[in-house]
């Protein structure tokens, strides 16, 4: 049995419909029809007409592809649906058009910021949208004005690229120094975790990305039932993994569970290397590591998953799906067999020093005469064993990680600055080298691993 990575939230994803006072009004499937049926392909759309499902109907476009929506600070990834809509790939959130993701974006960046169309700031394979809209006029309404395409449009897409060629005339002007490279610390979204406590009964209307403060098993007035053993090569290649791109990544612990000694080591991590919204992969990404933990004669003892520039707390989302794992682990024999979460949080600058913040927790149910109230996220202590080498394995996934994302539009660039004195690069290295192996030849062995990830633009 292995959990489901492509499974959807607990709770339906939240659909933002409002793109702010300038974004073009979505039309039905019905209203497309009658503007196009009206006097067949030669009726003229106007911007209102050309939506996303337009561009996705005429091939303009491709589905379940990567979007970008990028600002002067940070780049927003999100998937293209098959009808029209854009998920965030960070949050789930589903936006009914770009107009609506780009000002929810721009208002988490500057909650100031007026709104303004998204046409002009997603990009689709490093064009902006707006002009997908001007080749379908050109291919579609020939003899059409131009101005079709919507002054908004216009309006941003020339601010953007003032500001575009401004900084193109600094840069040749100037040497390239650390205000060009580091990464900004605006990037973190401030997620305030709150106390457990404070949550009550189920709300719906609740986010359910909502961090929850961990509280100890003593706080509530019980003993971890079980102990666990993590090894450093788990750690490492977890780390690796997490550090590599800034959207969320997921992965498997293999190990192995002793009923005597109500222990669980935790020997083996299996990175998923999928995205969490490609359905098409999933199963096969599963069903590859779970003939891996056969072969190994390990079994499934947990899951990890990255929140890259957030504090390394559970969300509403993540107490539930762990809560699950372990319903799900325990089986229909009502045995006992705990299930880890993990949770790696690389690039959070509240961190202390370069190290991510790893954080193993288990969820408690909650109280019987309150069976709607969440779970309990609660701290769980471990053992970390370190490894005398690292493993030909270990180093194989790391190698599989790097060529998997190589190309992703997401992957981390190392040759960035990380603060003032230290690059990305600089960063990884420094957490990777808290879960060393003993035989300190494993520097030697990554530095092959670190030009790869060197050479990716």
């Amino acid at each position: 049995m292995i959990f489901n990575i492509s499974s959807e939230p607990p709770s339906s994803p939240q659909v933002v419909e409002d793109g702010g006072e300038e974004d073009e009004e979505e039309l039905s499937g019905g209203e497309e029809a009658d503007l196009r049926s009206s006097s067949g392909r030669g009726s003229l759309l106007t911007r209102r007409g050309i939506t996303l499902r337009v561009l996705l109907k005429d091939g303009l476009v491709d589905k379940n592809v990567v979007i970008h929506y990028l600002c002067k600070c940070c780049n927003f990834v999100g998937d293209l649906l098959n009808d029209g809509k854009i998920r965030w790939v960070e949050t789930g959130q589903i936006f009914n058009s770009p107009s609506a993701w780009a000002t929810h974006c721009k208002r988490l960046v500057n909650p100031a910021k007026k709104s303004g169309c998204g046409w002009a700031s997603v990009r689709y394979q490093g064009q902006k949208l707006v002009q997908y809209k001007t080749t379908w006029l050109h291919k579609y309404q020939p003899s059409a004005d131009m101005s079709l395409v919507s002054e908004e449009d216009d309006d941003e897409d020339e601010e953007e690229g003032k500001t575009a060629l401004q900084a193109d005339e600094k840069n040749k002007n100037s040497k390239p120094g650390l205000n060009d490279l580091m990464v900004s610390r605006r990037t973190d979204r401030e997620r305030i975790p709150v106390r457990y406590c404070t949550l009550g009964t189920r709300d719906a209307a609740r986010d359910p990305h909502t961090l929850v403060e961990l509280s100890a098993f003593s706080a509530i007035n019980r003993f971890q039932p079980f102990n666990v053993a993590v090894s450093s090569n788990v750690l490492l290649l977890m780390d690796f993994h997490c550090h590599l791109t800034t959207s969320e990544v997921v992965g498997y612990l293999g190990g192995r569970w002793d009923t005597n000694t109500q222990l669980l080591t935790v020997l083996r991590a299996f990175p998923c290397r999928t995205r969490l919204a490609d359905r098409d992969s999933a199963s096969a990404v599963e069903e590859e590591i779970c003939q891996n933990l056969f072969m190994r004669g390990l079994s499934l003892v947990g899951w990890y998953h990255s929140h890259p520039r957030g504090p390394a707390l559970p969300s509403l989302q993540d107490i539930d799906s762990q809560m699950d794992h372990q319903l799900r682990l325990q089986g229909s024999n009502n045995g006992f067999q705990p299930c880890l979460g993990i949770i790696c949080g690389p690039y959070y600058h509240g961190n202390q020093g370069v190290a991510s913040t790893i954080t193993p927790f288990w969820v408690v149910p909650p109280p019987e005469q309150r069976p709607n109230d969440h779970g309990i996220p609660v701290a769980v202590e471990v053992t970390y064993v370190q490894d005398n080498f690292l493993t030909s394995d270990v180093l194989n996934e790391m190698m599989l990680l790097v060529d998997y994302y190589r190309t992703a539009p997401d992957i981390v660039q190392f040759t960035q600055y990380w603060c003032p004195d230290t690059t990305m690069m600089d960063k990884i290295k420094g957490s990777l080298s808290c879960h060393a192996p003993k035989d300190q030849a494993y520097c030697q062995i990554l530095e092959h691993v670190y030009s790869q990830l060197m050479n990716i633009h």
